[in-house]
């Protein structure tokens, strides 16, 4: 297996932020190949390579452009689902971060195939660093002529507006964050009317992930074909993969999608010295979790959907025997509940109810019956909630009772966690006390 540096490629030149690194290397040539086309093909195009988008869900990109009704003579928008938080998830980030002028590139594209003439950038609002630096970048598209009236000659508009957002996980979700860029409380909508209906401003509009539209530039500047070759049958192309934890090297690996986990473990250097994996996550912590029987699985929609969990966003975090696997869970789950925004009773009362019943577990106050009250909450949620927050929240807790239900087992006969939290740590803890001056005076170890 060999990885595909695409969106990765200049991540290592100097200044790869800067639009000059970026036209070097090509940056452009793609949108000029598109707007010498017809809007319609560059949505052909993209349809013809298969490519899914990158959020997670894996629905067809370019299909969901077709969704948009006929041109009315009123607005249609394209918003940038750059609201990346799912925990584990650290690719959306680093991309716009190294080289932010792939995505805008592919705005531009995107845009001009839908016949959008505003495009949005709803990104974290914590991610500050990012939010400055995609300002930079549609600064620098703007001056190159990319962005603004008659880009590059052709009489095409596109303004781009860069929105940070006020940090909030249920914003990630589509109609979430279309209400959030309104001004309005960031909660999801009833569906229908879809977004590609009555979406921003109830006019409509698409929503993909910024890997989604980082990806288009190179589809329509390579052609479909070359996108469609990579990758597996059903699972097209390229994509990043995101590992963390227990690894020699954590990182970004972007490899075609089917590679398998064994493989990125043989990138990244294998586990840390001495230890072994116990379970995983392909794709964020909101997807039931693998453990070391699924190393061989591809990482493609299918595969991973058919040995019972989901792809997901690729957030591949790894965890050796030194991690409880209650613990791990229960953090996951104060997570969701802390996140819910509380629209619908399933969700805001069941991950509450989820996060006490695991803190009793791993307190040493649970009972023998608390795993099957875990499960009947579950199924309480999945299936009931209003958005998907709900049913990714059930995910880590039913896999994690169907795969180590003597762990769970084993906190309630041993009255407590049988794990040492230090010995999964991957950075030593110093005490306040013991830090030096220097280090305590600029944070010191945490």
């Amino acid at each position: 297996m060999t990885l595909t540096p695409i969106l990765t490629d200049t991540w290592d030149a100097e200044r790869s932020w800067k639009l000059s690194t970026y036209e070097a290397a090509g940056g452009y040539d793609g949108l000029r190949a598109a707007l010498a086309m017809e809007p319609g093909a560059v949505v052909q195009a993209v349809k013809d390579s298969g490519l899914r988008g990158r959020g997670g869900a894996g629905f067809p990109t370019g299909m969901k452009w077709g969704f948009l009704p006929p041109p009315d003579g009123g607005p249609r928008y394209l918003v940038v689902n750059a609201d990346e938080s799912e925990p584990g998830t650290c690719k959306d980030i680093p991309l716009m971060l190294t080289s932010p002028q792939h995505l805008i590139e592919g705005v531009i594209i995107t845009s001009y195939a839908i016949g959008c003439h505003h495009a949005f950038i709803y990104v974290r609002g914590e991610v500050l660093h990012v939010y400055r630096r995609l300002l930079a970048a549609v600064e620098e598209a703007y001056a190159a002529g990319y962005l603004g009236k008659d880009v590059l000659g052709t009489g095409y508009d596109l303004e781009v507006t860069v929105h940070a957002g006020a940090g909030a996980y249920i914003c990630g979700e589509e109609t979430a964050l279309l209400d959030s860029l309104e001004g309005l409380r960031g909660q999801p909508r009833l569906k229908p009317p879809f977004p590609a209906v009555a979406g921003l401003y109830a006019r409509p509009t698409v929503v993909n992930n910024v890997e989604s539209i980082a990806s288009v530039p190179g589809i329509i500047k390579n052609g479909a074909d070359w996108f469609a070759a990579m990758g597996t049958e059903k699972s097209q192309g390229h994509g990043l993969f995101s590992l963390s934890g227990h690894v020699q090297r954590p990182g970004q690996y972007e490899a075609p999608l089917g590679v398998t986990l064994r493989e990125l473990l043989d990138l990244a250097g294998g586990m840390r010295e001495g230890h072994e994996l116990k379970f995983w996550t392909p794709g964020g912590s909101s997807t039931p979790i693998f453990t070391a029987d699924q190393l061989d699985t591809p990482l493609d929609y299918e595969s991973v959907g058919a040995a019972g969990s989901m792809l997901g966003t690729r957030a591949l975090q790894i965890f050796d025997e030194t991690v409880c696997v209650v613990r791990a869970v229960s953090r996951w789950t104060d997570f969701y509940a802390h996140e819910s925004c509380g629209k619908c009773t399933p969700c805001r009362e069941g991950t509450y109810w989820m996060k006490q019943v695991l803190h009793r577990l791993e307190t040493g106050e649970g009972t023998d019956g608390d795993m099957d009250l875990l499960l009947d909450l579950c199924d309480n949620i999945l299936g009931r909630a209003f958005c998907a927050l709900g049913d990714g929240a059930t995910s880590p807790v039913t896999s994690s009772i169907k795969l180590f239900r003597d762990e769970y087992q084993a906190h309630v006969d041993g009255h407590g966690c049988p794990f040492d939290p230090s010995a999964a740590a991957l950075f030593l803890y110093t005490p306040k006390s013991a830090r030096t001056p220097a280090l305590a005076g600029a944070g010191g170890h945490r």
